[in-house]
């Protein structure tokens, strides 16, 4: 394992001249970057994909995210001084604290705890949330099992959440990435009929979260251009675009 950056070579890494490209919706996956975005004050500049449109399946754009998700970005100057492009939101997160060696620790097992709860948020809590929110607001047939289902694991998962911060005021102990992955999320828990003041902890680093003035930065990013997107709308192909693709 190499040697951790020193304090100059950090200092190095900090000076963003040139602005990192983010291709972005303002949805919970979206709000992870945003926010990360502002809390390391780097110059970005917002390339929009608007996912009730299809922008996700543009051929250039799958030329820097493959799995046609977003979030992605494009650092001008990555590795070496070159251009290099990152998708998948943990990952994106991952880099950025590694460049700018904020909101990611550099001692080992401080690092494993992030990387732990932020693996949770990515194949738990964003799944499990965005699978209840599918059956209880999208599905055009009301499936009960697929409701409950998913209802119930993000209210388990919501515990798991709840017991973690017992004691601590952010998730892996200092605020990080793990948090920024986490609050979008939580944000909408009203779409999953979760309560959270049945969870005070929760609730506690919830109100601790928002109240940080990037968050609400990070949070505002596209909310503009989301409304002027579904004043115009058409619902129908809207929900064919996001719910009807499959390998041609």
């Amino acid at each position: 394992m190499g040697a951790s950056p020193t304090k100059r070579e950090l200092a190095d890494m900090t000076q963003q001249t040139k602005p990192i490209e983010l291709y972005y919706w303002p949805t919970p996956n979206g709000f992870k970057i945003s926010i990360m975005l502002e809390e390391l004050s780097v110059p970005y500049v917002v390339k929009y994909i608007n996912i009730g449109k299809g922008d996700q399946f543009d051929p250039e754009f799958l030329k820097i995210a493959p799995n046609n998700r977003m979030p992605a970005i494009i650092d001008p100057e990555g590795p070496g001084g070159d251009p290099i492009s990152v998708f998948e939101s943990g990952a994106i997160l991952q880099y950025l604290g590694r460049k700018f060696g904020k909101f990611y620790p550099q001692d080992e097992r401080k690092r494993v705890a992030v990387d732990e709860w932020l693996m949770w948020q990515m194949g738990g809590l964003g799944p499990m949330s965005g699978q209840a929110g599918h059956f209880r607001i999208y599905a055009r047939e009301k499936v009960q099992y697929g409701i409950d289902r998913y209802t119930h694991e993000v209210n388990r998962l919501y515990g798991v959440l709840d017991r973690q911060l017992v004691g601590h005021d952010y998730i892996a102990g200092e605020y990080s990435i793990a948090d920024m992955a986490c609050i979008g999320w939580i944000n909408v828990h009203a779409n999953y009929d979760q309560k959270l003041e049945d969870f005070p902890n929760l609730k506690r680093w919830h109100e601790a979260v928002n109240a940080r003035p990037a968050v609400q930065r990070g949070l505002l990013v596209g909310k503009e251009e989301r409304e002027r997107a579904a004043a115009t709308a058409d619902k129908d192909e809207e929900h064919r675009i996001l719910f009807g693709h499959k390998t041609k």
